[in-house]
């Protein structure tokens, strides 16, 4: 395929100049602004990471602010974005950054793609906007914009497809009006994705590169790119325990800090086994996770929610356990009890502080003096 950049850079470059979107990240550009930015805006809509951000920097102002804050902390400003390995990666990488890089972030590609959490796109992105490297960086955007504008017929991630996005990207940055400021025109190619030619509904009339586009041409844009179906997400059932002691505290558990919402505080409880009602799930998980009997009083709600590769389920039992039976963290990394006014110092995830946030506003459920079957 033929490839002439000139026209196309020129008319993206110059629809871009009064069309660019007012981002804070783009208001003062730094290597940790861009960083942050690039970390937050992985899989989560530009509109929500805008609130987050801002929040992060009042918190964080700097790299070594990072690096210096505990975990806990780093969790809790996380807390309702999703994907929680993004925290944890960003807060090891600040403090690599502070130990071998004097507290500044490395300017290549590949020293900024061993850093934790950042991989290809965000190294080249980060390279590119922050520091003026000509080097690719391909999110959804550009994937998009470029499978409609060349027609790419490949699936999407395919190898053939990323190796010919990564030929248009590297034919593009050697094009002189984009290798002067790779880092507008990627903001270009992603503000022309994110605003234009979105997903479901692309606004072809007004878009800067219609006479150019060859999906246009030839009436494919609805089936670029070629995205290979998956199959449906499994749903799971799972069970949690709001135990409640004779003072109104509430028993939180905290993840292991490997894997799914690692290093949050949860209400402990897991997975419904085939043949298993409820109540007994719980009984068994309460059980297995902390070594003690849990007496479910109540249902507390069903609560559903949808992570990457699964969906769940979630029903909440408010119950005790023996006054004199000491719980301990079998397969948690901590245990504690929380009174009502110490459960939002704790980060939790959506489903978790959303049975916190019902139990603080239950009118009708005292926090003390549940009885207690053991007594």
């Amino acid at each position: 395929m033929a490839l002439d950049t000139d026209p196309l850079s020129a008319k993206l470059l110059a629809w871009f100049g009064p069309n660019r979107r007012g981002l804070p990240w783009r208001e003062e550009r730094t290597p940790y602004r861009v960083w942050i930015s690039e970390i937050m805006l992985q899989q989560t809509r530009v509109d929500t990471v805008i609130a987050y951000y801002q929040k992060w920097l009042e918190a964080f102002p700097t790299i070594a602010d990072l690096a210096a804050a505990g975990e806990q902390d780093v969790l809790k400003r996380w807390e309702g974005l999703g994907y929680y390995s993004r925290a944890r990666s960003l807060h090891r990488a600040a403090r690599i950054v502070v130990r071998d890089y004097g507290g500044e972030l490395p300017s290549d590609p590949d020293a900024l793609a061993k850093l934790p959490g950042i991989g290809p796109y965000t190294a080249g992105s980060i390279s590119s906007i922050a520091f003026g490297n000509p080097v690719p960086a391909i999110d959804g955007n550009v994937r998009r914009v470029y499978s409609r504008l060349f027609d790419l017929s490949a699936p999407l991630r395919s190898k053939a497809s990323e190796a010919e996005l990564k030929r248009i990207s590297e034919r593009f940055l050697a094009d002189p009006k984009v290798s002067v400021a790779p880092g507008d025109f990627l903001e270009a190619l992603m503000d022309l994705g994110a605003t234009i030619c979105a997903p479901a509904a692309p606004r072809c009339p007004i878009c800067p590169l219609r006479d150019d586009c060859l999906a246009a041409a030839r009436g494919t844009v609805r089936d670029r790119p070629v995205v290979e179906k998956k199959a449906p997400a499994p749903t799971l059932t799972v069970t949690a325990a709001v135990i409640v002691d004779g003072d109104g505290r509430l028993l939180l558990t905290r993840r292991p800090k490997n894997g799914l919402l690692g290093g949050l505080w949860e209400f402990p409880g897991g997975k419904v086994e085939a043949g298993e009602s409820l109540e007994d799930c719980i009984r068994r998980e309460i059980r297995e996770e902390l070594g003690v009997d849990f007496s479910p009083r109540r249902p507390f709600g069903v609560y559903r929610h949808a992570f990457t590769h699964f969906k769940i389920i979630l029903h909440a039992f408010v119950g005790t356990i023996p006054a004199n039976a000491e719980a301990e963290p079998l397969s948690a990394d901590a245990l504690t009890w929380a009174g009502p006014s110490e459960l939002n110092a704790y980060p939790m995830g959506k489903v978790d502080r959303a049975i916190a946030r019902n139990w603080l506003d239950e009118k009708s459920l005292p926090l003390t003096g549940l009885p207690n079957p053991a007594e």
